[in-house]
């Protein structure tokens, strides 16, 4: 079997239309569909089927995509093993949200400066659908991403993903809104049920976090603002433009409280993310072992 006809049908299985897989790799989509037949007589086995105006993968062809994440993953770790006792040289390509930008990676960079000068860093600032994204397309070879215990993300096959810490999250409003009694998390926000509510602009799990607590508190959230910055989510708290989500364990400006939440804890999980097979290339590895050497506080 051909590698790249494998990786057609991996890329396939992925992203679902063949117009997607011949866009991402840059080909016509009749090479893509020439070279999957190509496969199938190759394996004896029809791999691919009619489905509506589009395709889909037959059986056969849903195990073969699965046995093609592990052969390209093996490929990948043996073209990096050539020489694992090399020093790391290279430049690492990063992808990921600011918080674990400034919490986990910019503290390794003077280690680095002085123990490894010729790793170096390139870092993209971006919400965790875009890093996946640039992962996907190879355009970075690390992500640093986040999900929430009550939003998890679907694990994906072709990624590994590393744990890296985590961090509670509370209930942000204006500092002379009334505290009441220690509550769990649905009656803490059902004292604000009536309020405007601030989520993410460019990521949707903290509006899940949201109106999953909400409906256990027995309301709808009324969504008006959204914005990326924290900075902002807290000056329009300030403003008493509404409530939002915040992390519990960082300061907050003059005029924003912090209300607990617990049963169930709002709980933002932080990883770093990497293609598979691609962990053992020595500079990735040695930042992923420094990223998970001292959890970030």
């Amino acid at each position: 079997m051909d590698l790249r006809r494998l990786r057609l049908l991996r890329e396939l299985a992925r992203l679902g239309s063949m117009r997607q897989v011949a866009d991402e790799l840059h080909v016509t989509t009749s090479t893509v569909s020439q070279q999957l037949a190509v496969l199938a007589r190759e394996v004896g086995a029809e791999l691919i089927e009619p489905h509506g105006r589009r395709v889909r993968l037959t059986p056969a062809g849903r195990r073969l995509a699965e046995h093609a994440v592990t052969i390209l993953a093996a490929v990948d770790a043996a073209r990096l093993d050539l020489d694992p006792r090399a020093e790391p040289a290279g430049t690492v390509r990063v992808a990921g949200f600011a918080t674990a930008v400034r919490r986990s990676l910019l503290p390794l960079t003077a280690r680095l400066a002085a123990d490894h000068p010729r790793v170096r860093l390139r870092i993209d600032e971006h919400e965790p659908a875009e890093a996946y994204a640039a992962l996907a397309a190879d355009d970075v070879d690390l992500a640093l991403t986040y999900d929430y215990n009550l939003a998890p993300l679907a694990p994906d096959p072709t990624l590994d993903a590393t744990p890296l810490w985590s961090a509670g999250w509370h209930l942000g409003v204006p500092s002379g809104a009334t505290p009441g009694p220690a509550a769990d998390a649905p009656a803490v926000f059902a004292r604000f049920g009536d309020a405007d509510w601030i989520v993410n602009s460019r990521n949707t799990a903290d509006e899940l976090v949201v109106r999953t607590i909400a409906s256990m508190a027995g309301f709808e959230p009324r969504i008006v603002h959204r914005a990326d910055s924290l900075d902002l989510v807290q000056d329009l708290i300030v403003a008493g433009l509404g409530v939002g989500l915040l992390p519990g364990d960082q300061p907050t400006a003059p005029g924003v409280g912090l209300l607990p939440l617990t049963g169930p804890q709002a709980l933002l999980r932080a990883y770093a993310v990497t293609r598979r097979g691609r962990a053992a290339w020595p500079p990735l590895a040695l930042i992923l072992d420094l990223l998970t050497a001292e959890p970030a506080r």
